[in-house]
């Protein structure tokens, strides 16, 4: 969503169909980064509006028990030795998220969710 608010043609061009048959969804948490994010623009207010408007066609979930149960077992699947460590908070609190649907990302971080149907992407340009 970060690259598609920017206006990098590689996103908006991926992004767009789903978005207009209403395939996207995104974690709250992921609002919650881009905020953090477009807070060191100037423009911050104009980019808020933006996000703000784009939520109107892409549901965010929020979290609930489930999610966060899911959340607890990725961290223990994650934790060595069982697996090849932890990612942050956030983005495991996303992918528990994202584990039920699929997750479309620029974050390699992302790779070592086990269970994650994943789709990696490069959005430059």
């Amino acid at each position: 969503m970060a690259a598609h608010l920017s206006a990098r043609p590689a996103a908006i061009n991926l992004i767009r169909p789903w978005i207009e048959n209403r395939e996207v969804v995104t974690s709250i948490l992921a609002y919650g980064e881009i905020v953090e994010y477009i807070e060191g623009f100037a423009d911050f207010e104009r980019r808020h509006g933006q996000l703000r408007r784009l939520l109107r066609e892409v549901y965010p979930f929020f979290l609930t028990f489930a999610i966060l149960e899911r959340y607890a077992d990725l961290r223990r699947q994650l934790r060595p030795p069982h697996g090849p460590g932890l990612t942050g908070d956030i983005d495991t609190l996303i992918a528990a998220t994202a584990i039920q649907h699929a997750l479309v990302t620029v974050d390699t971080d992302f790779e070592r969710v086990p269970g994650l149907d994943l789709m990696l992407v490069s959005v430059r340009g």
